[in-house]
């Protein structure tokens, strides 16, 4: 008899078990098998959701009956071992972003995919959160004309003071760690698939809080143009006191579409008004993981499940894919070319930060 669910192994037991775990079973998929370095960590939470296996040996989970996709939720520097073998082992996989150490590596990695005709997707869920995707349609469909001059701003003091504990790799440069990574990442991918290709940037990496020993920034400050003559500026930090700060806005020759929290607004001639989320781009309410998974500030990022929902989507369409049936042509989810166009844009951000803000192109 044929199964009727895909098995999916996840690689990584932090925001492996706090996203990826219960957004691919929302999904339908079954999870086969759970991956990660700290033997006594990775069998508690395997038996903690109901994981049949537990391994800190990848090959193992690879060569488990049943396991048809992999799905990687472990630090961007180890990215390119895991995805690697389990190419060369014929599964489909999902890989977090940031998707590399560098452009190099991200490349080799489609390359693999390709080559073995694998399904390959990367970690951009928030193509499908419900307010980003209604900013991504309302532009395409022109809704404010031609887009001119695009505004990210976030401000959010989870990494201040001492008690604000990061994972060791998240606070190393060499890692891949700090917040460029971890934040600007989903917004390059949203630029990218709203607005078009990045043509240079120009950038500065600051660290502004004082966090003894940390070698990567927290904050990231970026000035952008797209290749479809969209000026445009990214700015964040996560190592500031004081409220939150947030803008995400887009003006175009006829209007201005802006995110307010989970709202969509347009404003034009006729005046301001929210557009309401369609039906296809609806998602459930978040459901909050465990709060005992909570260890760290980084983790606390994930605390609200904000992007459980989202992930399902991205999960459903990776099996839609696997399967070979049709998927909406919008969200168009992410894949491993578009990973290797991101790692470029954040090598050009890295390398303009690294002469004072010199402007790098993205190609």
């Amino acid at each position: 008899m044929a199964r009727e669910k895909l098995g999916v192994a996840i690689v990584g037991t932090g925001f492996g078990c706090i996203t990826h775990l219960p957004a691919f079973r929302d999904a339908g998929f079954e999870v086969r098998a759970l991956v990660g370095r700290d033997p006594a960590r990775t069998t508690e939470r395997a038996e903690r959701f109901d994981v049949p296996h537990a391994y800190t040996d990848l090959d193992a989970a690879l060569a488990l009956d049943g396991v048809d996709a992999v799905s990687v939720a472990t630090p961007p520097h180890t990215h390119a071992e895991i995805v690697l073998a389990a190419i060369a082992a014929g599964k489909h996989v999902v890989c977090e972003k940031p998707f590399a150490s560098d452009a190099t590596e991200a490349a080799r990695m489609l390359a693999a995919a390709e080559q073995a005709g694998v399904v390959h997707l990367l970690g951009t869920e928030f193509r499908w959160q419900s307010s980003q995707a209604l900013l991504a349609r309302l532009i395409a469909a022109g809704a404010i004309g031609e887009p001119r001059l695009a505004t990210w701003l976030l401000h959010i003091p989870v990494l201040t003071g001492p008690a604000a504990e990061v994972p060791a790799w998240w606070g190393r440069a060499e890692d891949g760690g700090g917040w460029l990574g971890a934040h600007a990442s989903h917004w390059i991918d949203q630029i990218r698939h709203t607005l078009g290709e990045f043509e240079g940037v120009s950038a500065g990496l600051p660290l502004v809080a004082d966090r003894p020993g940390q070698s990567a920034e927290d904050t990231f400050n970026v000035r952008f143009r797209t290749v479809t003559g969209v000026e445009g500026s990214l700015q964040s930090s996560a190592g500031v006191y004081g409220p939150p700060l947030m803008t995400t806005r887009v003006a175009g020759t006829h209007g201005t579409a802006w995110v307010e929290f989970d709202d969509v607004w347009l404003g034009d001639a006729g005046g301001d008004r929210r557009v309401d989320i369609p039906e296809d781009l609806a998602n459930p309410d978040p459901i909050a993981p465990p709060s005992d998974l909570m260890h760290t500030a980084y983790d606390l990022l994930h605390s609200m499940g904000i992007d459980r929902a989202p992930y399902a989507r991205l999960a459903g369409t990776f099996a839609a894919l696997i399967a070979g049936d049709p998927i909406p042509d919008h969200p168009r989810p992410a894949d491993f070319a578009d990973g290797v166009a991101g790692q470029r844009v954040l090598d050009a951000i890295r390398a303009s930060a690294a002469t004072g803000g010199a402007w790098v192109t993205c190609g």
